[in-house]
């Protein structure tokens, strides 16, 4: 007799390994975390299999599990697609959606998954700048939703979170014990004026090691352990991780994630993709 797997299951099992986790996942699946490890246990009771490794701390799936995740995110795209192209309403067009580079993960790419789901015929346009110059653009017209990093929020705007700034490293990194502390950081990056402030403050000495346009410059340079870099907890990328310096680097301050709407833009997709965009970052 023929089994069928639970694609609810599937999703659960896709959508915590894409979060890093089942608390965050719990957050985009707007379900309670013991519901989300239920989905997780069931799947695994059906295939008879363990898709994770429970020996460490750190999310890591077997070889089963890396296997199914291939399979499971085939399956709900085509699951999504079919849903998508026989049940949609016809919204078509496109939407201008600003967001800082180093605020994209871990929210975002399940954000845009959900977005295409329910309105497949509309285009996601991402502007991926600084905050700065995503206020210009959003001043001029060019942007329909913006995120932004800032210290304050301005007229217009609601805050999606509040997190504190914090140091990152390579894993098991060294670098943020020598002096000059060596640092990496994008021309325009918003958190690199209060990172060197704060440490003038407490009198320890830095130089800029890595100077980039490129993001992806400043965390490759961090995941090899060539410079230390700051950013809002909870979005440092997968390659570095919060360093754990017991106070011989100086406490940062807090920042807002903020959301900005423009007020023509008044179409239902844009409601949809706001609500997904606050259920995101505050499941974060």
């Amino acid at each position: 007799m023929a089994r069928n797997l639970d694609l609810t299951s599937l999703r659960a099992f896709v959508t915590v390994v894409n979060a890093g986790g089942v608390t965050k996942a719990s957050g985009f699946l707007n379900l309670t975390q013991s519901a989300v490890s239920m989905q997780l246990k069931r799947l695994e009771e059906a295939l008879d299999v363990s898709l994770f490794d429970r020996s460490t701390r750190k999310l890591t799936l077997t070889g089963t599990g890396e296997q199914m995740l291939g399979y499971a995110r085939r399956m709900l795209e085509l699951n999504d697609e079919v849903l998508g192209r026989l049940t949609a309403n016809e919204y078509e067009g496109e939407i201008n959606l600003g967001v800082p580079g180093d605020i994209v993960y871990p929210a975002l790419p399940e954000v845009l998954q959900r977005f295409n789901t329910a309105y497949p015929r509309m285009k996601v346009h991402l502007l991926s700048m600084g905050t700065l110059n995503l206020k210009t653009a959003f001043a001029r017209g060019e942007a329909d939703v913006i995120l932004t990093t800032e210290e304050n929020l301005d007229r217009g705007g609601e805050t999606l979170l509040e997190r504190p700034m914090v140091w990152i490293g390579a894993e098991e990194g060294q670098m943020w014990k020598q002096r000059p502390l060596r640092l990496a950081f994008e021309g325009a990056c918003i958190f690199r004026g209060p990172a060197l402030a704060a440490l003038d403050a407490a009198g320890i000495s830095w130089e800029m090691a890595v100077e980039s346009d490129s993001l992806r410059t400043v965390e490759v340079s961090v995941s090899a352990d060539l410079a230390i870099h700051a950013v809002i907890e909870g979005t440092e990328s997968p390659y570095s991780m919060i360093i754990q310096h017991n106070g011989a680097l100086p406490t940062l301050p807090r920042i807002q994630i903020n959301m900005y709407r423009s007020d023509l833009s008044v179409a239902e997709p844009v409601d949809a993709l706001v609500d997904l965009i606050r259920q995101g970052y505050h499941a974060l």
